[in-house]
């Protein structure tokens, strides 16, 4: 199935470039030492200004820094995206975990992932996603359930979701099911309820699109 969709947040976790509670790795070191972080924050809000405007804002309990591996990993992370100027938060999320490649821009998160977007009302809930910087590329993992949701009641389930933020669609990889509500701007302000199963979720989407 497929379906438009912005750019998802996740995509504007950078990599921290802070220090906070750190310590430091020096000089050549045994094969078990390299898996000791060079930096280490603890309770860490770090936020991203651009011409004195807030972009985006994050909180993590811990978060690690590898300079050999080049991957920075962050515990209970929360995140917020602000819309143009600072004015007001376009959308958020939540992970247990993540890992940052700090050269590609690369993002992994797990462990319960939860992300918000209120310029497209939408909330997309799973275990896992993968963001590809360069293509621009949101993926979960393959067997994953991923659970879609809007505030007017539409809801899908799918297995295997995909997200091409460029050519602003997204799919279920495996079986989908659940509900899509389309709401009619006339004088009456009906609304039509449909449910949908795999078999036929794909040419309903191309149909309410």
């Amino acid at each position: 199935m497929k379906r438009n969709i912005s750019p998802v947040a996740a995509a504007c976790i950078l990599i921290f470039l802070i220090t906070v509670s750190c310590t430091f790795d020096y000089g050549e070191v045994s094969s078990s030492e390299r898996e000791m972080p060079d930096l280490v924050m603890k309770k860490v809000e770090y936020v991203r200004v651009r011409s004195a405007d807030p972009i985006a804002r994050f909180q993590a309990d811990l978060a690690e820094r590898y300079e050999r591996q080049g991957v920075m990993k962050l515990e209970n992370l929360f995140f917020e995206q602000y819309g143009e100027r600072g004015e007001e938060v376009n959308a958020l999320g939540q992970a247990g975990n993540a890992s940052v490649n700090i050269e590609s821009g690369d993002i992994f998160m797990n462990n319960g992932v939860r992300v918000e977007v209120e310029s497209e009302d939408i909330i997309i809930e799973t275990f896992q996603l993968d963001w590809k910087d360069a293509p621009r590329i949101l993926s979960s993992g393959e067997n994953d359930e991923v659970n879609i949701f809007q505030q007017n009641g539409t809801h899908f389930i799918g297995i295997g979701l995909w997200v091409d933020t460029r050519k602003r669609t997204w799919e279920f990889l495996g079986a989908a099911s659940g509900t899509y509500i389309y709401e009619e701007e006339d004088e009456n302000d009906q609304q039509e309820i449909e449910k949908v199963s795999d078999a036929d979720i794909s040419g309903f989407i191309s149909e309410a699109n």
